[in-house]
This record gives structure tokens, C-alpha cells and sequence, in this order.
């Protein structure tokens, strides 16, 4: 019985004597296990990115609107807002209602030149609730009532051509002018808000004549209770017409968009199992020309003693580190690729510890099953055969 060392170096004579043929029977199998390591760590990756984008903006975070296209339109009641802030696991609440003025530029401009921009009242106390940033300037505050302000949406500073607030600039808001204060960051759970242009909820009461009825209502609340409350939302804001309330989770929208991104993981991931058997069957077919070719070496080694055990052990052994060494390089590249791709996109870097561990020993099971054949097929030539 050989020992594994002497073992490892006779099964490694036949790479050393034909490196490229060996080379590139190993890419073979490098190549399939690179792509299954990449196309579980780069999903994996965006997986994290994903849930700490979507932490950041607030997973936690439930909106509250009529359901459209009613007849009469659906509303929702005054109190809806002190409604919310009564369940118990609900955190904060605030809300946002249509005015339905018209927003422009320049008194030049026509009333209905079409902006596609809403002019909303807000409450003070929204930006925390939507986890909204102030890009420029500041939010409105109660001396607004007095002194009209405006905060403008991302979208809507875009549209009316300001950048900034350090000059005071305006617009004007039905026949009102109205002194613009901040402009808001990018909200991407509440788009709405990005395209409105926001007055305090007390000086539209004043200036436009809102009726004081909220058109959306956001609410932030215990996220492992979420469920529960937006189960019991729609009964606790309008309890006489619960089926005229729409209640919506913003995040799941996205975590959709990204899984359906994702799926194509799968059809990657078929892909990498084809090439594995590809590079395994081109393993499978060095040692069988391996075999061949050195039928005088088998045949010699059979005269002076050597069994039939010791040549199967030697062509199996060759067959099992051509494919982890395949195994390995394929396993080493596809942890670089995604390193530097999650790199590159600014993710977290998420390592698929599972998948090296089964790329690795996938290729030593390719190696098994590959050199099975060529070594059965070595161990039974004769020697006069072999050598003749």
C-alpha cells in the first residue's frame, strides 16, 4: 500500500509532463465553479445593499391614502392622523393634503401652463416620518402661517429652475405669492413628495383654503408589528367606511423590483452547472488519452510488480487534482470577481462561504467521477499488451 505523499506525487507525473493539455482541462472546471461562486455572491451582495438601502429609508414606514377611482372620491376624515398616533406600536404619524392650487414660476406664466407639479399642505412634523433630508435651506415652521414659505421636492426645484434658497426666491401659489425655504433631498419611498410643493398645513388653511382633510397619511411603527397595524389601520382612521382606505407598505415595491432583477440568478446559475460538466467531461477525456498514450508506462510498471490497485489509485489520484486545482483557480477568481464588483458598486462585500466550500468539493467529486473510467481502464490492460 503507497502512501498518500508518494501516492500525490506518481498521480501528479502525467500533469507535469503534458502542462497545457493539463491546463487547460483544469480551465474547463475553473470556469464552471467561477461562475457559480459569482452568481451567488454578486445576488448575495446586492441582497445587503438592498436591505440597507431600504433600512436607511425606512422599512418601518406604512402610507394611508383613499382608494382611487371612487364615485363619490373617497376621503379621508380629519382625525385621521390622531387616529393613527392611538396604535399602540405606532411610533409617529404625520400627513400631506391636496390643495389642489396651481403652482408657477413667474405671474407671467399661464395658470394652467402644466407644470405636474401638486401643491400639498404638510405637517410640521413630516420630514422624520418619511425620513425626509433638507438639501438646501431648512423645513417650514409654525411662523410660516404668518409668513408664507414654501419647501420645494427635489423634482419640483428641478422644474421651477431653483437650485438654491440663498436669494429668497418665490413663487407663486394661486394669486399668493409664497418665499421658498428649503428643497428636500430625494425621498424614493415617497415620489409624491418629490414632484409637490409643500406649505404648512395651517397657512394653506389660511392662504388657499384647505379643507383640512389629509389625501396621504404616513405613519412609522415597530417593525415587528407592522403586519398587525396595517391590518387594523384601515378601521382605526375611518372606522364607519374602512373599504374606502388604502393602506400600502412602500418598501415592499422595491424589495420586488430587486428580486425580479435577481431571478436571473437561476438561468446563471444552470449556466455554471453546464460548464461544470463540460469541464468534467474534458477531464474525463485527457485521462482517457492519458491513458492511452502511456500504455507502455502502464505496461512497464505491471511487469515490475506494480497491482492493479496502485494504477486505478494512480490515474484516480491524477483525475482528482487536475479537477481541484481546477476547483481552486475557479474558486479563487469567482471570490475576486465578486469582491470587485460589490467594490465597484459601493455594496457590502458578502463572501459565499457555502458555495466555495461546495465548488471545491464539487470538483473533487468531478475529479471522482471523471477519472473512474480512464483509471479502471488502466489498472485492466495487460502488461505484454501494454508493453507490445
Amino acid at each position: 500500500m503507497m502512501n498518500p505523499v508518494d501516492l500525490l506525487s506518481l498521480g501528479v507525473v502525467g500533469l507535469r509532463t503534458r502542462p497545457l493539455r493539463a491546463l487547460l482541462s483544469g480551465l474547463g472546471i475553473a470556469i464552471g465553479i467561477a461562475t457559480m461562486i459569482v452568481v451567488t455572491g454578486i445576488p448575495a451582495s446586492s441582497q445587503a445593499a438592498l436591505v440597507r438601502e431600504l433600512t436607511a429609508l425606512g422599512t418601518d414606514t406604512l402610507q394611508v391614502m383613499p382608494v382611487p377611482d371612487q364615485q363619490p372620491p373617497a376621503r379621508l376624515p380629519e382625525s385621521a392622523v390622531a387616529m393613527a398616533k392611538r396604535i399602540g406600536p405606532v411610533r409617529a404619524a404625520s400627513a400631506v393634503g391636496n390643495t389642489h392650487a396651481a403652482v408657477r414660476r413667474s405671474d407671467r406664466a399661464e395658470p394652467t401652463s402644466g407644470t405636474g407639479l401638486t401643491v400639498l399642505a404638510a405637517r410640521l412634523d413630516l420630514p422624520p416620518v418619511i425620513n425626509a433630508r433638507i438639501a438646501s435651506g431648512r423645513w417650514l415652521t409654525a411662523a410660516g402661517a404668518e409668513f408664507p414659505t414654501v419647501v420645494l421636492g427635489s423634482v419640483a426645484a428641478t422644474r421651477l429652475g431653483i437650485t438654491a434658497v440663498t436669494a429668497g426666491p418665490q413663487v407663486l401659489i394661486g394669486d399668493r405669492w409664497f418665499t421658498v425655504v428649503g428643497i428636500l433631498a430625494a425621498t424614493p419611498l415617497s415620489p409624491d413628495i418629490d414632484r409637490s410643493v409643500l406649505i404648512g398645513w395651517d397657512a394653506a388653511r389660511t392662504e388657499l383654503r384647505f379643507d383640512g382633510r389629509p389625501t396621504v397619511v404616513y405613519l412609522r411603527a415597530d417593525e415587528s408589528q407592522l403586519e398587525t397595524v396595517r391590518s387594523v389601520l384601515a378601521e382605526s382612521i375611518n372606522p364607519e367606511r374602512p373599504g374606502q382606505v388604502l393602506v400600502t407598505r412602500p418598501s415592499d415595491a422595491l424589495a420586488a423590483k430587486r428580486a425580479t432583477e435577481n431571478s436571473f440568478s437561476v438561468l446563471f446559475l444552470a449556466l455554471a452547472a453546464v460548464a461544470l460538466v463540460i469541464g468534467g467531461i474534458g477531464v474525463a477525456n485527457t485521462m482517457v488519452v492519458s491513458v492511452l498514450e502511456r500504455r507502455s508506462e502502464i505496461g512497464l510498471r505491471r511487469a515490475l510488480g506494480a497491482t492493479r490497485g496502485r494504477i486505478r489509485a494512480q490515474f484516480l489520484t491524477e483525475s482528482m487534482v487536475l479537477s481541484t486545482a481546477g476547483g481552486l483557480a475557479g474558486t479563487a477568481l469567482g471570490l475576486v470577481a465578486t469582491v470587485a464588483y460589490a467594490h465597484w458598486q459601493n455594496w457590502p462585500i458578502v463572501v459565499p462561504v457555502q458555495s466555495a466550500v461546495v465548488g471545491v468539493g464539487g470538483a473533487v467529486v468531478i475529479g471522482v467521477l471523471a477519472g473512474v473510467y480512464p483509471s479502471v481502464r488502466a489498472a485492466r490492460l495487460p502488461p505484454a499488451q501494454a508493453l507490445h
